[in-house]
């Protein structure tokens, strides 16, 4: 039996395997950030399996050319982070130990409460935050939502968790430039995605218009709603004042999530923290480990005031077998997912291995270097910015009509993505069609931005004779 034969060579598997992993970050800088895949060939289930090497050398040849650098230097398109050394150490472990971090009979469970003891050191956030690891910022906005939801049931006199929304209306979701994961959230909770109430930003700006927002609370006459702050939007890394929106608190009644899924790291620089200011008074919090902690798919934290409102929502009612939630603390009664994977042990690694300054470090050059950017975009009479590059996003346009910008838009990002060489992400900003770069990962440098900048200056140059310049 090929699984018994495999058990017998495991050590050559795994050094086969590791023999893989450094040739493939050997050769980051010579792999497409980026590419169109096409699989013309699909296997076929086999009835009595080929085996561990086998298996890799079916992998190799079915998907060895489509494997793209987006742990490289210059995947500059979803805000996705590289894997530190240390955090690739911590998820081989994870994934050879195969332990469930909610189980209290190994050490993960300790692991994983330390490793939140860390984050909040990293973050300067408050002990009476319960901090729990969840798949991402997706998981983490919709479990801060889910919270929300239940403390609007309280103010009526409903128990959401347990009776259901059944009579319930206006229950109100009130942001200004939600992320999509929100409404997405809002569509999974019942709350559905077109009952987000948006608040105008400031001119310029994707930051609430904070007099605005006070106007609507008044208008609601006290009853109470669910309001979503940006600490660091998609496309330019702008933050709502949240000290102000914690003024209102202290006035109006509503529930404060505050989804800093990547711009919570503003809170490891000296320079970048006061954007943060006043966030140790939110209600619950979105922080995503795969973007700028640069540690593997999936993770993220969900920090949380209220862990009583938590049990309420996401307890194993009637489990005995996994005890009572009222009396033995378990992250399964506190969040969505009751199997969890070690995802707590990469992080554990890489905050341990590069501490604070590590990512001080991190945050600070990604910042230096987008700014870098946004610069040699500015004096290109190509490129125009979008927006002021504020931290780690630059987000700009093409500087031709308004009539052909879109289609402009479109024929660059695709020839500049198709050279392999950096990857960007289409955006829309302020109505205006846009091109958006988000620097997170540890492994870049100012080489990496001269060799985007002069790739986008060849492209442009082909492109816009097509075009007419504004």
């Amino acid at each position: 039996m090929k699984l018994q034969e495999d058990l017998k060579h495991t050590d050559r598997l795994l050094q086969l395997t590791k023999e893989f992993s450094s040739k493939f970050l050997s050769s980051l800088d010579r792999l497409a950030a980026d590419k169109m895949v096409d699989i013309p060939v699909r296997q076929v289930m086999p009835a009595e399996g080929v085996g561990g090497v086998a298996a890799l050398e079916l992998f190799r040849q079915q998907y060895g050319n489509a494997v793209t650098a987006a742990v490289g230097p210059r995947y500059w398109g979803f805000v996705t982070g590289g894997v530190t050394p240390a955090a690739l150490m911590g998820d081989w472990l994870a994934a050879t130990m195969d332990l469930n971090s909610s189980d209290k009979g190994s050490a993960a469970f300790a692991i994983e409460t330390e490793t939140i003891a860390l984050l909040k050191q990293l973050f300067g956030l408050p002990e009476a935050f319960l901090g729990c690891f969840v798949t991402g910022a997706t998981m983490a906005n919709f479990t801060g939502l889910a919270l929300g939801r239940q403390w609007l049931g309280q103010q009526r006199g409903i128990d959401i968790g347990k009776e259901g929304m059944a009579g319930l209306h206006d229950l109100q979701v009130v942001s200004c430039v939600p992320h999509s994961s929100v409404t997405k959230s809002m569509a999974m909770l019942g709350l559905g995605r077109d009952n987000v109430v948006k608040i105008p930003a400031l001119p310029g700006r994707e930051s609430v218009d904070i007099s605005a927002l006070r106007a609507y609370l008044e208008s609601r006459n006290g009853q109470p709603v669910i309001y979503v702050a940006s600490a660091g939007t998609v496309n330019t890394v702008d933050f709502d004042d949240i000290a102000a929106i914690v003024e209102l608190k202290k006035q109006y009644p509503f529930w404060l999530h505050i989804d800093a899924a990547f711009g919570g790291f503003a809170a490891c620089s000296e320079h970048y923290r006061h954007l943060l200011n006043g966030w140790e008074e939110a209600d619950s919090i979105t922080i995503d480990a795969h973007k700028w902690l640069n540690v593997p798919y999936d993770a993220a934290m969900i920090f949380s005031r209220h862990p009583g409102l938590q049990v309420d929502v996401f307890q194993n009612a009637g489990a005995a077998y996994l005890g009572d939630p009222a009396e033995n603390f378990n992250f399964i009664n506190h969040i969505p997912e009751n199997s969890r994977r070690l995802r707590a042990l990469p992080a554990w690694f890489s905050l341990m291995a590069y501490g604070k300054d590590g990512y001080r470090h991190i945050v600070e050059e990604n910042v230096a270097l987008a700014q870098q950017l946004g610069g040699l975009l500015n004096e290109h009479p190509a490129f125009r910015l979008l927006a002021p590059v504020r931290m780690c996003v630059v987000c700009f346009t093409l500087n031709v009509q308004a009539a052909e910008q879109e289609e402009a838009v479109d024929r660059f990002l695709l020839a500049l993505n198709a050279t392999g060489v950096v990857c960007m992400t289409r955006t829309v900003y302020a109505g205006q069609p846009g091109i958006r770069a988000a620097l997170v990962n540890w492994r870049t440098t100012a080489n990496d931005v001269q060799l985007a900048f002069q790739t986008m200056k060849e492209v442009v140059a082909t492109v816009l004779n097509l075009y007419t310049y504004a």
